[in-house]
């Protein structure tokens, strides 16, 4: 039941946990600061290679067409010059657009490099206002920072709080993370972040709808840049003396706990530090939605014995977690590329017909090819229960799938199983060349040859990067 009585309450804690956190927290560890850096890397990589997207580039650019904003954000790889809040969605949109970039998956699932939209985009306003004060600008150490804290915000809130379950979508937590490093970027207090914060819990969540069958569409490759820049705003606002609200999460009634949460609490379930940067997963070298990236590698072990015999295949077991098929478990007609890479199927016939799987797989040409849909239909997809609890379970965290292929005459191949996808903290040394690699093949979209060096160069050299002004760093990608 809703209060009447119209008494100041206590502010909720999640609020100051966040607020402190952000304002005084010190970022110690290497290890997180050393990921922000790769992640950084993969992630304006995967924005460079979205470019080559007509469904991605139509959506970029100002609200008005020609609009060129003073000490204006620059977005990569084009030569948009845009507000903070318009940079932060087009460099979201272009970072997320490929679903290529990292991934955080709990309780609630999400990509926490999604709030870097919000930190470029504040930080390279910032800076290019500061040197027209004749001020320093900011360095790409902040940002570093910045991003190790965005991470631990995001997936520290998805470690215990399932928004799914309740049809919401993650990127309530991109904007809850993205207002607050946002708002202590523009040098808001400790009191300013949390009314940003408040604001985006105040905001609501978006459905899920648009992630899942019979609605999947391209609004999942959008949300997380309109999600990061709503952040930027919210933070602006609050600056320019925009009130905030006590208890968004808490109050009776009217609070989002018991209007959309189910009266369910929400909070963090561990103190905010650097453990989601420390173990974030990279997506290596598939585009694949991150559930399926073991039945994928599974399936491409396989490919040199099913390639040939496709049309002597009975039957295909996959198994793998819950949470796997609650998201992408199938079946029925894939109308769009959305759909294509939210269905397990899909991407396991990708793997077993051609041992690899690229971002032109889900496209229409490519999904035209009928031996996909024979294969699908051949999928039975079922549940270990090992590799359910495992994938919660804080010190393994695994994402266990497996792959084995029944033919007609009566033979079969091994079941091959993979527990921890190349990108997982596990493998991170394998990992580490495959994702230079693919920064570079990235860059080369974009860039000639020589540019891609120099800014790979820098990019590997973490002290050099690290003192980098971040609006020299954003000319550097850009063409303004």
């Amino acid at each position: 039941m809703a209060v009447k009585e119209n008494r100041r309450q206590d502010i909720d804690q999640l609020l100051t946990d966040i607020a402190v956190y952000v304002k005084d927290g010190s970022i110690e560890s290497k290890e997180a600061l050393s990921t922000a850096r790769f992640v950084l890397m993969d992630t304006v990589g995967c924005g460079l290679l979205a470019l080559r997207f007509p469904e991605c580039t139509k959506l970029l650019g100002p609200v008005v067409p020609g609009t060129v904003v003073p000490n204006g954000v620059r977005v990569p790889g084009t030569s948009y010059v845009l507000d903070p809040v318009q940079g932060a969605f087009n460099i979201g949109c272009m970072n997320r657009w490929l679903d290529f970039n990292d991934t955080w998956l709990a309780a609630e699932w999400g990509h926490p490099s999604d709030n870097l939209a919000a930190i470029l985009a504040a930080s390279d306003f910032i800076s290019r206002s500061n040197r027209s004060k004749g001020k320093a600008p900011l360095l790409m150490k902040q940002v570093l920072e910045s991003m190790v804290k965005a991470h631990e915000i995001q997936g520290g809130l998805a470690l215990g709080n399932s928004l799914n379950r309740h049809g919401l979508d993650h990127v309530l937590f991109v904007k809850i993370a993205s207002a607050a490093v946002s708002c202590a970027l523009f040098g808001g207090s400790g009191e300013d972040v949390a009314a940003a914060v408040s604001q985006a819990i105040v905001d609501g969540s978006s459905l899920r709808t648009y992630r899942h069958a019979p609605n999947t569409g391209s609004r999942k490759s959008w949300a997380a840049g309109d999600a990061a820049s709503r952040g930027v705003r919210f933070a602006l606002m609050t600056l320019h003396g925009e009130m905030g609200y006590r208890t968004p999460l808490t109050a009776p009634g009217w609070g989002f706990q018991d209007a959309l949460f189910g009266g369910q609490s929400l909070a963090l379930e561990r103190p905010l530090d650097s453990y989601v940067m420390e173990n974030v997963l990279f997506k290596v070298s598939y585009p694949a939605e991150f559930h399926g990236q073991t039945a994928l590698e599974a399936a491409i072990r396989l490919h040199p014995e099913a390639a040939g015999r496709l049309d002597d295949i009975q039957r295909i077991v996959i198994t793998t977690h819950e949470s796997a098929i609650r998201i992408i478990d199938k079946t029925g007609p894939l109308r769009n590329p959305a759909d294509r890479d939210h269905c397990i199927q899909y991407i396991v016939a990708i793997g077993l017909i051609f041992g690899t799987l690229t971002a032109d797989h889900y496209e229409d040409e490519a999904a035209a090819d009928p031996r996909i849909d024979r294969l699908r239909a051949k999928m039975q997809v079922v549940e270990n229960e090992a590799y359910s609890r495992d994938y919660l379970d804080p010190e393994k965290r695994s994402i266990a799938s497996s792959v084995q292929i029944f033919f007609k005459d009566g033979t079969e191949t091994e079941r091959v199983a993979v527990e921890y996808p190349i990108g997982h903290r596990r493998r991170r040394k394998e990992a580490v060349p495959l994702l230079i690699d693919k920064f570079r093949n990235n860059l080369l979209t974009a860039f000639t040859e020589k540019k891609t060096e120099q800014i790979l160069s820098l990019c590997l050299d973490s002290s050099r990067l690290e003192a980098t002004p971040v609006d020299e760093w954003m000319d550097l990608l850009s063409f303004a």
